[in-house]
């Protein structure tokens, strides 16, 4: 990553605009300003910038230049958009990480953020990894992957309805039960739908495809758990050790000590993507039950003393091992106990 960047530009992203403060690394001066968050606003502040700073419109121009802002989901996507277009350097920060680095705080503007992004990216720059939007298929298949957890969210919702046979006369839950039953047919048929544009997604995706049949020859590991393994990984290329994924996903054990007095229990951390926690979850459960050697190493744990909790969260980092280790390997999974047997 370039090092020596001269303009550090922090942007607050909004729905509706982007406060922006532009950063000179020499003199510490601070420069605000508000674009709506819209193709023509980004483009004339952007080229604004360009010619105010003197570094031109050509990508060998814009090495000085850094911009920082903070991961607010589809609101930024425009401007990583452009930026990404344009080939110039920004990256992409968790807000709890700037939040963190700020200290003791006392109110919350928007202007006081772009402030606060322009520092982080400041006094963080050997740190800070420029980001780089996933390809079009990635997107896609984390768009659709969203639209079809809410659809099974509505679905168990509307499906309480049916509780009220047990306790309300037949004639007054009719005209509910009539509608209820339409939307259900309705939502479980989109369902399908969505499903079917995931495997419509993942069969024309080589890489996807490839992918998803190593991950499933993984006992525990069924189509929803792979797909999600490949979407928040993007095949597998943001995180260099399953360590890290496991971080992520909010499964790694994290020791508790401090001094001579602090021996706290070693304990996985509250920061974790719920999703993939949640889905491995259920892979942990079903693999400790149709997979011999973790049912043996489940039975085995517990029988030493162990909670049944720290040994399913055990179990939970071991298939993502698995995962990872099918995917450099390029080859299925191999169940060693069937193989000595």
């Amino acid at each position: 990553m370039q090092k020596t960047y001269d303009i550090f530009i922090g942007i607050d992203v909004s729905k509706d605009k982007l406060d922006y403060c532009i950063t000179n690394k020499e003199t510490l001066q601070n420069q605000f300003g508000i674009v709506a968050n819209n193709a023509k606003g980004i483009n004339g502040f952007i080229k604004s910038l360009l010619k105010t700073t003197g570094s031109g419109t050509s990508a060998a121009n814009n090495v000085n230049l850094l911009f920082c802002l903070e991961n607010t989901g589809v609101y930024s996507m425009p401007l990583c958009y452009w930026l990404q277009a344009h080939k110039l350097n920004y990256a992409v920060v968790a807000a709890l990480e700037i939040k963190r680095s700020k200290g003791i705080t006392r109110g919350k503007t928007d202007k006081a953020d772009a402030r606060d992004i322009a520092a982080y990216a400041l006094s963080h720059v050997q740190e800070l990894k420029l980001s780089e939007l996933p390809q079009d298929d990635f997107v896609e298949l984390r768009l659709l992957l969203a639209e079809r957890e809410k659809i099974v969210k509505a679905v168990n919702l509307f499906a309480t309805t049916a509780e009220n046979k047990n306790y309300l006369p037949a004639q007054v839950l009719k005209t509910t039960l009539h509608h209820n039953k339409i939307m259900m047919a309705a939502l479980n048929k989109q369902l399908k739908q969505i499903e079917k544009s995931i495997d419509s997604l993942i069969q024309r995706n080589d890489v996807f495809k490839h992918q998803d049949e190593l991950l499933q020859s993984i006992p525990g590991i069924g189509r929803q758990t792979s797909i999600m393994f490949i979407a928040y990984t993007q095949a597998f290329t943001l995180f260099k050790t399953y360590r890290q994924f496991a971080c992520f996903a909010g499964v790694a054990p994290f020791e508790y000590s401090s001094g001579s007095s602090v021996r706290g229990k070693t304990k996985v951390s509250p920061l974790a993507n719920k999703k993939i926690k949640t889905a491995l979850n259920m892979a942990a459960l079903t693999a400790k039950k149709y997979d011999p050697q973790l049912k043996l190493y489940f039975d085995k744990k517990v029988a030493a003393g162990k909670n049944k909790m720290l040994v399913l969260n055990a179990i939970r980092c071991k298939l993502i091992s698995r995962a990872f280790a099918v995917i450099n390997r390029n080859s299925p999974f191999v169940n060693t106990l069937k193989a000595v047997a």
